[in-house]
C-alpha cells in the first residue's frame, strides 16, 4: 500500500520534495487536503492531485474508538501552573496539554509575559505545577527577552542559566518560515524532551503577508495547516501550546467592547481555550475565558509583576 509520497501515482521524488516543504509530510496530509493545494505545492496539474488525493484515501485508515477509551486517555493531560491562582481555576487547573491555548489582548496587557512566566513554570517538578520538560518558542515580533526569563527564574529561586539553555528559541522571519520552523521541530521536540510550544504571536506575519481581501482565502488556508499541525504536535508528545494573538477593532460593534482577534473563524474553531487579557490599574490585569470545551466562561484578575504573574 501507499506508504510513503512517491509511492503515490503521479508523485515522483521532486514533486514529493515540493510537497514535504510545503507541509505535506505524510499520506494522511495529502488524503486530508485539497486538489487546489496539492497541485499549488507540488507545481502539478489539477487533475494529477486528484488521482494522488482519491489514492491516498484509499490508504488511510478509519478508526472509531469507544468514549471510554478516549476518557482513559483523557487521564494523560497534564496542567502547567500560570503563577495565579485566580487564572489557574479559570483554566480548570492551569495550561493544559493536548490543547492549544490562544490568548489575545491589546498591546502590553500581558500575552508575552504570561509566555515568559510559562516558559520558567514548565521546566519546575509536577509537584509544584511544572512538567520538568523545556521549551520551544516562536518569537515572531523579536519581543523575546532572555533578560525577563532570568529575571523570572530568580523570583522563583531557580538558576537562570539551566532555565535559559531549556528554551529552544527561533526567530520566524515571515509566515512561511514560521510554518518551517514549526513542521521541522519534531526532532528538537523529541531530543530536548519538550513540553511547551509558545508562539508570540502566531498571526502578525500572516496579517502582514497576506494584505487585502483578495490574498484572505489563501491566508485563511496556510494560518489553518499551520494551526493544526501544531494541534496534531501536542497530541503526538502530550504538551501544551500557548499562542498569542493580535486583536484589531470591529466598526461594527456600537456597544460593548470592539476588540476583535486577528484569524478568524479558523482560530476561533481551531484553540482549545480562547482568553481575552484587557489592562486593569496598574499592575492589574483581567483574563476572561471566552470558549472553551468544557469549562464556563468567566473572569479572573491577576497581576504582572516584576517578579512574575501572580494574584
Amino acid at each position: 500500500m501507499y506508504k510513503d509520497l512517491e509511492d503515490l501515482p503521479g508523485i515522483g521524488e521532486v514533486t514529493a520534495e515540493k510537497l514535504r516543504t510545503a507541509g505535506f509530510t505524510s499520506v494522511d496530509s495529502i488524503a486530508a487536503a485539497s486538489p487546489h493545494e496539492i497541485s499549488e505545492a507540488g507545481e502539478m496539474s489539477i487533475d494529477a492531485a486528484k488521482k494522488a488525493i482519491e489514492a491516498a484515501k484509499s490508504a488511510v485508515e478509519t478508526e472509531f474508538e469507544t468514549a471510554d477509551r478516549v476518557f482513559e486517555r483523557r487521564k494523560e493531560i497534564h496542567r502547567i501552573t500560570t503563577g495565579s491562582k485566580a487564572l489557574d481555576e479559570l483554566l480548570g487547573g492551569g495550561i493544559e496539554t493536548m490543547a492549544i491555548t490562544e490568548m489575545y489582548g491589546r498591546f502590553s496587557s500581558g500575552k508575552s509575559q504570561l509566555g515568559f512566566q510559562l516558559s520558567v513554570n514548565v521546566q519546575k517538578d509536577p509537584s509544584e505545577g511544572g512538567l520538568g520538560g523545556g521549551v520551544l518558542f516562536i518569537d515572531t515580533e523579536a519581543t523575546f527577552r532572555p533578560e525577563r526569563i532570568a529575571q523570572l527564574a530568580e523570583a522563583q529561586g531557580m538558576d537562570p542559566q539551566e532555565v535559559l539553555k531549556n528554551i529552544h528559541v527561533a526567530r520566524a522571519e515571515n509566515s512561511d518560515h514560521q510554518i518551517i520552523l514549526l513542521e521541522k521541530s519534531e526532532e528538537i521536540i523529541k531530543s530536548n524532551n519538550i513540553k511547551l510550544i509558545v508562539i508570540d504571536s502566531l498571526t502578525s506575519h500572516f496579517r502582514a503577508d497576506y494584505v487585502g481581501r483578495g490574498a484572505l482565502g489563501e491566508r485563511q488556508q496556510k494560518l489553518n495547516r499551520h494551526v493544526h499541525f501544531l494541534q496534531k504536535l501536542t497530541d503526538k508528545y502530550n504538551l501544551a501550546a500557548y499562542v498569542t494573538n493580535q486583536v484589531m477593532d470591529n466598526p461594527g460593534v456600537l456597544f460593548g467592547d470592539p476588540t476583535t482577534p486577528i484569524g478568524g473563524h479558523v482560530l476561533a474553531h481551531m484553540s482549545t481555550y480562547r482568553l481575552y487579557v484587557r489592562k486593569g490599574k496598574g499592575e492589574k490585569r483581567i483574563a476572561r475565558l471566552v470558549d472553551s470545551p468544557n469549562l464556563p466562561e468567566g473572569e479572573a484578575v491577576f497581576k504582572v509583576t516584576a517578579k512574575g504573574i501572580s494574584d
